[in-house]
């Protein structure tokens, strides 16, 4: 009880500390810019066209030119982002640099405050994630209570960014740990509570955005929210492709990496002199896309392709941030398009546009992040109307499925795999995919000399208690594998003076030493025998030792009991 008490507790003080950061965080991205001109506050107060022109034209470019820089500096040479939270602990590593944390931070930091068109709240996660691991590092936490940790440092930097602690316990649970274990459930809200008491009550930050007491939907504006869902899946899928084939796209260009985000910021700065609104985070857009009439259908149209062209441009051109506050913008244009064709459609003032707004808005970010609840939560949490919230349910309702039907869970979830972490098949598989089968290898075999005499190689299988030998010729390869009961039967057709090499050997598969212990429980299906040989194919087939049956399956069954107490233990 003590020690469960005394994860509360850590749980609250790194929400404390991670609601302290993410503010400062924010403050520094608003205060650049207002210095460097890219608010559209500062922008009003400029009195020389040609210095807004050059301000859009280089601010970008040379922040570019910084972030590119700093990304040097990680090993990985590109930003940490929340796919990287999410791998630590799906695969309970559990271990976050503190290094690439901080880089990234402050890469993000920049490329918000020159006007990156990417999101804050992908930064801010990685930044209380990383809090949390070097917390439980410090400490020496165990890697379950290390996860902990890290979803409490997630919990409140979404608490805190969006003034929603409900969503910040629930995204915690839903895209990092993606399990609801009680003795994480006290920690995660204790995290979340204080970081949201210090953000509204301390620092006094205000919501997102503000919406009045609307107008309820009629019941055939259901069936057309429910359309915006179906509709803003294919958006989502959209931007979550032009991301990544803007990324694929870049590896081909003949620019040093740390030159890409500036040449990302240069076209950035160039569409930002026609629409200015596809600058920065974005929120005065998010703002005016709720109120009917202050976009017309066509502007709406233009914003959002040219919002959703440039997000993909910096973000696949390594410009650091998050995907989830452009996708706040993408969908609130996008439904409140769909607000706007409705009323020309049906000729009068829309007194429910906000609805087509928000319900625009879940349809396009629950798909993004993988996380439908969380995304309603927001909704609820931010807006306190209930009628909003169920109107966004329908969006969701068809947008999630689809779209995870279509392109994967979330765009996190598609970058993992790319790096070789499927997460599609759950936790488990991806754990053991990502246990290297070499922890468990030995050379406790016996090993025979392709010149070995059949009784000679009985003898010795015999003294050492094992059923099968490896052959291995005197330059280290493997040939094959000749069980004692083959050995028995050809001694039994012979004197046993036969060379083994001579007796037709059993060819089995082999593992590779970079093969995961999925692999090698999959392989136990084809194979019957005590062990699996593991072979080096890149060095001329060397033999390396083998695997035994029996540490596979014990390796499966440890793995497997500690996910379940991680997942099922009270405290």
């Amino acid at each position: 009880m003590l020690r469960f008490l005394g994860l509360v507790m850590l749980g609250a003080i790194i929400g404390a500390v991670a609601a302290l950061l993410a503010v400062g965080f924010v403050a520094v991205v608003l205060w650049l810019n207002d210095l460097l001109l890219i608010s559209p506050r500062s922008r009003m107060m400029v009195e020389s066209p040609g210095v807004l022109v050059v301000a859009t034209l280089a601010v970008p470019a040379l922040g570019g030119l910084v972030v590119g820089l700093l990304h040097r500096g990680i090993p990985e040479q590109r930003p940490h982002t929340p796919a990287d939270v999410i791998a630590a602990v799906q695969t309970r590593r559990g271990r976050l640099p503190a290094r690439a944390g901080g880089l990234s931070a402050v890469s993000a930091m920049v490329s918000l405050g020159a006007g990156a068109s990417v999101g804050q709240y992908g930064p801010l996660v990685h930044l209380g994630a990383t809090l949390g691991s070097q917390v439980a590092r410090l400490l020496r936490l165990g890697r379950s209570n290390d996860n902990v940790t890290i979803a409490c440092g997630v919990a409140a930097a979404i608490a805190t960014a969006f003034n929603a602690p409900l969503a910040g316990i629930l995204f915690a649970h839903e895209v990092v740990l993606r399990h609801y274990a009680l003795r994480a459930f006290a920690p995660v809200a204790a995290a979340a509570l204080v970081g949201h008491v210090i953000a509204t009550g301390v620092l006094e930050r205000g919501a997102l955005f503000h919406v009045a007491d609307p107008a309820l939907p009629a019941p055939w504006e259901f069936a057309v929210f429910l359309a915006i869902g179906g509709v803003g899946a294919l958006l989502a899928g959209a931007y979550l492709h032009a991301i990544l084939g803007v990324g694929r796209l870049s590896q081909a260009l003949p620019v040093a990496p740390a030159l890409r985000p500036a040449l990302a910021g240069a076209l950035l700065g160039l569409a930002a002199l026609w629409v200015p609104d596809i600058l920065g985070i974005g929120q005065e857009t998010l703002r005016f896309a709720t109120i009917f009439g202050a976009y017309g259908s066509g502007e709406l149209v233009v914003v959002l392709l040219l919002k959703l062209a440039a997000t993909a441009l910096c973000l696949g051109m390594g410009f650091s941030g998050g995907v989830f506050s452009p996708a706040l913008v993408i969908g609130t244009l996008f439904g409140a398009l769909c607000g706007s064709l409705v009323s020309e459609l049906t000729g009068a003032p829309l007194e429910t546009f906000v609805f087509y707004a928000v319900c625009g808005m879940v349809a396009v970010t629950a798909p993004v992040i993988g996380a439908p609840l969380t995304s309603l939560l927001i909704v609820f949490e931010l807006t306190g109307s209930y009628a909003l919230t169920t109107a966004a349910l329908a969006s969701v309702t068809l947008a999630s499925p689809i779209a995870a039907q279509l392109f994967g869970r979330s765009l996190f979830d598609i970058q993992l795999r790319q790096r070789g972490l499927d997460l599609s098949a759950g936790r488990g598989r991806a754990l053991l995919r990502n246990s290297p089968v070499c922890d468990h290898l030995t050379r406790d075999c016996v090993a025979l000399d392709p010149v070995t005499r059949v009784a000679e190689a009985i003898g010795r299988l015999s003294q050492a208690d094992h059923g099968e030998g490896h052959l291995v010729d005197r330059r280290g390869r493997y040939l094959g594998c000749v069980t004692l009961a083959e050995l028995e039967a050809a001694r039994e057709g012979g004197d046993g003076r036969e060379a083994v090499g001579r007796l037709p050997l059993r060819q089995r598969p082999t593992l590779s030493p970079d093969a995961s212990l999925w692999e090698a429980m999959q392989l136990l299906q084809e194979v019957t025998g005590e062990a699996i040989a593991v072979v080096d194919n890149a060095d001329g087939e060397r033999f390396l030792g083998v695997v035994y049956e029996a540490s596979i399956t014990r390796a499966y069954l440890r793995r497997s009991d500690e996910m379940r107490r991680e997942e099922h233990e009270n405290g």
